[in-house]
This record gives structure tokens, C-alpha cells and sequence, in this order.
């Protein structure tokens, strides 16, 4: 069963359109990944999904369509943002950070049981909670933005090249968490990601985009054993 569903999208800034009628789906309960070269169009499909950019096509999320709708509104139904670069609060605490990722969200319950709970999946973040967000490393950083978007209590998590600059045992860390999240909360994963095997391995399905078209698609483990894909990604 379908949690998200995107259907013929189209998206544009100004009179430059990046994407191309791209279809795609994740399942309740699925991590879906969308791979490509830098410009592929992969960043604004998640600023698509969340109302950032101008938009033609169906965007559909719990099977109501949020196409035009405002983002804050589509943040409210239950979708968290985790964008390129973080966009971590550095001046504040971890913890005001972490408060601030509740704000939006349409349930109610303990602040302090969500801090617990984030906690437990990112232990250094509770060594560090009084600590200003700007002096964390850059892998710290990265796990206080994905802590945050789960303080919203999401249905669905959109990730944006959470691997980014990161050491490969920092990025094995913080892919080990996304994937507990998603099995122990059923939180849904649209997982943006240039780090390709990385990403095959979480995954349960993937698309790959080239100039914002939709290219290839299929179950991930299909995709990883493609000898193009392999070749033109994998680099083995």
C-alpha cells in the first residue's frame, strides 16, 4: 500500500522546468530512493513532495492529494524535511533545536518522552544537549537534523543527502538509524542520495533520475545487481 504516490510531476523555478513527468511511489512502511548525477533534478523532487517549488501533476500522501497545498500544512499532515546542509539552528542548543523540530506537528504528547525517545536512537546527541549546535561535528550535525525532523513525529521522512561530506563510518552510523526508525516506527524513507550503494542497501525500491526524468526503476536489489547501473554509479 501506497503512503506516497506522485504522478506525472512537474516542477519549475521561474521559466526553467527540472522535472519531467516523474511518477514514483513509497510504500507505508518502504524506503524508496531516487539516485542520480548532481543536477538529475533529485533535490527539488523533495521540494516538489513538500510544496516548495511550483509544481504541475499528483502528489498524493495517505491517499489525499497535497498538491498546492502550503508547506507548513503538508509538514502538519505528518512529512519531515531533512534538506541538504542540515539547516540546523548552529546558535541554539541541542536541545531548543530539537524543541523546535515539535512545533508543527498535529499530535500532541510529552516533549519530554519525544527527547527520550531521540535519545535512545542518538545517544551523543543526549551527551549534548546543552552543548550550542554550531560546535557539533559535521556527522553530529547530521543526526541532530534527522532527531529533529523525528521530533515531528513523522509518517513520512524525506532525507536529502544525509551522507554529504561525511566520514563513511559516520554515514554507516547514521544509515543504521534510518533503517531502526523505519522497522521499529514504520516511518516511510524518501531517501535522496548520491552515495548509490549506500543507498541500494537500504533501500527497498529505487528510481534513478537523468535531467529529471524518470530513467529506471525497480526493486533496489534489481537495480544493484544492473550491470549500467553498476558500471555508471557503483564505479565496480
Amino acid at each position: 500500500m501506497a503512503l506516497l504516490e506522485v504522478a506525472g510531476l512537474e516542477a519549475q523555478y521561474g521559466w526553467t522546468k527540472v522535472l519531467h513527468g516523474l511518477s514514483f511511489a513509497v510504500d507505508v512502511g518502504g524506503i524508496t530512493t531516487i539516485l542520480g548525477a548532481n543536477g538529475a533534478g533529485k533535490t527539488t523532487t523533495l521540494r516538489a513532495v513538500c510544496g516548495m517549488v511550483k509544481t504541475a501533476g499528483e502528489v498524493r500522501f495517505d491517499g489525499h492529494r497535497i498538491a498546492g497545498r502550503a508547506t507548513e500544512d503538508i509538514v502538519r499532515l505528518g512529512i519531515a524535511h531533512v534538506p541538504e546542509g542540515r539547516g540546523t539552528f548552529m546558535q541554539l542548543t541541542v536541545e531548543e533545536n530539537l524543541r523546535l523540530g515539535a512545533y508543527a506537528r498535529a499530535s500532541r504528547g510529552t516533549l519530554a518522552g519525544d527527547l527520550r525517545r531521540v535519545f535512545e536512537y542518538f545517544p551523543v546527541l543526549g551527551d549534548r544537549q546543552r552543548q550550542i549546535a554550531g560546535s557539533l561535528s559535521g556527522g553530529e550535525q547530521q543526526m541532530l537534523a534527522v532527531a529533529r525532523a523525528l521530533m515531528l513525529r513523522p509518517r513520512l521522512l524525506l532525507l536529502d543527502e544525509p551522507s554529504l561530506g561525511l566520514a563513511p563510518l559516520v554515514v554507516r552510523e547514521i544509515f543504521r538509524i534510518v533503517r531502526t526508525i523505519n522497522r521499529e516506527e514504520r516511518v516511510g524513507v524518501l531517501l535522496v542520495e548520491q552515495n548509490a550503494a549506500m543507498a541500494l542497501d537500504l533501500a527497498d525500491h529505487a528510481y534513478l533520475l537523468e535531467t529529471g526524468r524518470v530513467v529506471m526503476s525497480g526493486p533496489a536489489e534489481t537495480l544493484r545487481k544492473d550491470d549500467a547501473i553498476r558500471r555508471s554509479y557503483l564505479g565496480y
